[in-house]
Order: C-alpha cells, then sequence, then structure tokens
C-alpha cells in the first residue's frame, strides 16, 4: 500500500480534534478583536489575526496532502503559527486590550493543540 492510499483512508482534516481546538481559538480571538484599538487595526490585529488563522488553515492543508513528510511540513508551519499567536497575547493582556480571563482560554485551547501537533509531527517524521 502506497503511502498517500494509507493517508487518504484516515479521518478528515474536521474530524482532528487539533483542528476543532484551533478553530475555537480562532474563533475566540476573533471575538475579541474588537476591543482592541482601531489604530491597531494594521497591527497587531492584523498580526494576530493572521497568525491564529494560519494555525487550523496549515492543519487543514497538511492533512490534504500526499506524502506524510509534507503533512509533517505543514503541521510545523502550524505550530510555528500557534507559538506566534502564544508571543502575541500576554502584550495584549498588558495593554489591557484583553483580559487575563481571554487570554487564560486561548493559551489552555492553543496548549492543547501544540501538544496535539507535536505527536503528530513526531509519528509523521519516525513513519518517513
Amino acid at each position: 500500500m502506497v503511502e498517500s492510499q494509507q493517508k487518504s483512508a484516515g479521518p478528515d482534516y474536521k474530524s482532528l480534534v487539533m483542528w476543532q481546538k484551533s478553530m475555537a481559538a480562532e474563533k475566540t480571538v476573533y471575538g475579541i478583536m474588537p476591543q482592541l484599538p482601531r489604530e491597531e487595526t494594521y497591527g497587531m490585529r492584523s498580526q494576530l489575526t493572521r497568525a491564529v488563522v494560519s494555525i487550523p488553515a496549515n492543519i487543514a492543508e497538511g492533512w490534504a496532502r500526499e506524502t506524510r513528510r509534507d503533512t509533517a511540513h505543514f503541521l510545523a508551519i502550524a505550530n510555528s503559527s500557534l507559538a506566534e499567536t502564544e508571543t502575541l497575547l500576554p502584550l495584549s493582556e498588558e495593554l489591557n486590550w484583553m483580559t487575563s480571563k481571554e487570554t487564560e482560554n486561548i493559551h489552555k485551547l492553543l496548549d492543547e493543540v501544540s501538544r496535539m501537533l507535536t505527536r503528530f509531527r513526531r509519528r509523521f517524521r519516525q513513519n518517513e
């Protein structure tokens, strides 16, 4: 059985818990965006939304790839975007654009996603 057949027989990306939780984080961030100052439209708002959108987008794109190597690559990009998102949250809280509860909820989701991404990436690299 070829690698692409093995992978395509697996679940759809929408059934992946890491994709679902990253979508929940994305929705939460989008819900908070109106709290950020308008002058941050091209600054923090833009950077944070691009980073958080990239997480589930790269999980989905990686899952659709033909090879395990490609899948692992896109999961690594998702993980990098996750780290970028987590880096921007403390500043948003320090500037009183988000509450500690809001950032804590997002961090909790992203921590779970990060662990899942790490496990999947290891699995795909080991099976190359």
